[in-house]
């Protein structure tokens, strides 16, 4: 499960900067032993993603909550659907709204845009991937929200596989020299991969036995033209401001995979929402 040290951490760390010191209005308005009810909307059709981020939210505020999910993670919802219900004291429910509805927003924004991505490819045999390029200390969480749209995880970071880039290359001396030294040094017999932006740097990568090779920002016809090239020698990536437009043609011409930055830097959060009340005939009001 992705509920890690980290990520509990993180949770705190986005409940203490959206409390402070105190709900001002809530502790002014409700009773401090009012029961609640909550429902949790998604307002749009959306994969969901991010449940158990709302059940660690309020479970962080108050174990005692009762967090019932409807809808769960990896299931598509349709428009205007209730996916969580969370009952138990008011105060730790207004506390914990709308962080609860942020990581749910967020994370279901990009399971519901690697979905399409992944529904753009149907039938060619790509997978989609993402990269690093995810929000600061998200980058467990926005992964798994790809993992939920049903697409495919690249490295974590830069310790999990070699990846030789451009600025890499220009400091080992080329293509060639760099997977050298790759191959020389790799002790723990991590997978290696290397970018390239031509075909004859292409070549250069096949004769020195990269296991994959990123063909980066390369337009349709070049691509297909590596894939020939490659003649099934490494496996291909095609990246390099991937739309949703143009993914089936580039899935077409026969790569291997397609890496998504914009899964996790562009997808724009689902429409979320959460209605309180009270339990009893007592308004929950201070007196």
């Amino acid at each position: 499960m992705f509920l890690t040290d980290s990520v509990r951490k993180l949770i705190r760390l986005a409940l203490a900067e959206d409390i402070g010191r105190g709900d001002c209005t809530t502790d002014l308005i409700v009773a401090a032993d009012a029961q609640a009810n909550g429902q949790i909307w998604i307002k749009q059709a959306a994969r969901v993603a991010g449940t158990p981020l709302v059940e660690a939210v309020f479970h962080t505020l108050d174990p005692a909550l009762q967090v019932t999910v409807h809808v769960p993670d990896g299931d598509d919802a349709a428009e205007r659907v209730i996916v969580c219900e969370v009952a138990g004291n008011a105060r730790a429910l207004l506390y914990g709204e709308r962080t609860a509805l942020n990581f749910l927003g967020r994370l279901s924004g990009i399971a519901t845009l690697t979905r399409e991505a992944v529904e753009r490819v149907r039938g060619t045999g790509v997978k989609i991937l993402d990269t690093r390029k995810t929000t600061p200390g998200w980058r467990s969480l926005e992964k798994y929200a790809v993992r939920m749209g049903g697409g495919h995880n690249h490295r974590f970071g830069l310790d999990d596989m070699i990846l030789l880039k451009d600025n890499h290359i220009a400091l080992a001396g080329g293509v060639s020299e760099a997977l050298a030294l790759a191959h020389r040094s790799n002790a723990l017999s991590l997978k290696t991969e290397v970018e390239v932006d031509t075909l004859e740097q292409l070549e250069l990568a096949l004769e020195a036995g990269a296991d994959v090779i990123l063909l980066d920002n390369m337009d349709t016809g070049r691509l297909r033209q590596a894939v020939q090239q490659t003649r099934g020698r490494a496996r291909l990536e095609a990246s390099g401001n991937m739309t949703l437009a143009r993914i089936r043609e580039v899935a077409e011409t026969g790569v291997d995979y397609i890496s998504m930055g914009a899964l996790t830097h562009s997808a724009v959060s689902v429409d979320v929402g959460m209605d309180i009340e009270l339990t009893a005939d007592r308004r929950g009001m201070r007196e």
